[in-house]
């Protein structure tokens, strides 16, 4: 990808980002990008398709947010990225590869991924949600919408997200705990092993630290 082309979509990228701020910053987008590439390069896949999906996935972030998840930011952000895509010169059909891409990259999302790139965004994105990462954007986006620090205590099931109860550990039970399930790609799915194991031990320690050895391992 030429330079000039990667700046502009990385311009476009932060701008989007630093309007969302907090867990999906310009910050998250970078890390996408890199775990996006590590894997391409790892399976053989088109690095500028990857490159700019990378860069793109989260610009419908924002209207979710506005909406507290009425909208999906995978299909907002596809849409939009279509006509930015090709204002840049890209192919109809190049476009429509980041575009999938981006549409298919949401967790709960109704697209499934169908393209080796599109599995390779889906699984460069989770990694980014959980791990050591994926546990510290769980409590920034927790102290972004005002939630309490922790409440292992609840059913997680019958809590709301972007509530008060929309903890780390919320995050972790529904979302987080699920995700190395989920992963598309070999080289995805090894990292996720290592990254939940950790998340295993870190909760069960938080679990121990407020409730004074009561529980003793946290589980999915």
């Amino acid at each position: 990808m030429k330079p000039e082309l990667l700046a502009e979509l990385r311009r476009i990228s932060e701008r989007h980002g630093l309007e969302e701020g907090g867990p999906h910053g310009p910050d998250h987008t970078e890390r996408v990008l890199r775990n996006a590439l590590a894997i391409g390069r790892e399976m053989g896949a088109r690095l500028d398709i990857l490159t700019a999906a990378a860069l793109l996935h989260d610009i419908g972030r924002s209207a979710e947010s506005r909406s507290k998840g009425g909208v999906c930011h995978a299909e907002i952000g596809a849409e939009l990225a279509g006509p930015l895509l090709r204002g840049l010169g890209f192919s109809a059909e190049d476009a429509e590869a980041v575009c999938h891409c981006i549409r298919a990259h949401r967790f709960r999302g109704r697209t499934q991924p169908e393209s080796l790139e599109a599995k390779i965004l889906f699984d460069a994105d989770k990694l980014d949600s959980i791990g050591a990462v994926g546990i510290g954007r769980a409590f920034l986006f927790a102290g972004q919408i005002g939630s309490r620090l922790h409440n292992a205590e609840l059913d997680h099931e019958t809590t709301a997200a972007y509530s008060g109860e929309d903890t780390a550990y919320r995050e972790f039970q529904v979302k987080m705990s699920r995700v190395r399930g989920q992963m598309l790609t070999p080289p995805g799915r090894a990292a996720a092993e290592r990254r939940h194991q950790f998340m295993e031990t870190f909760f069960a320690e938080l679990n121990l630290e407020i409730y004074g050895g009561l529980v003793q391992k946290s589980r999915p």
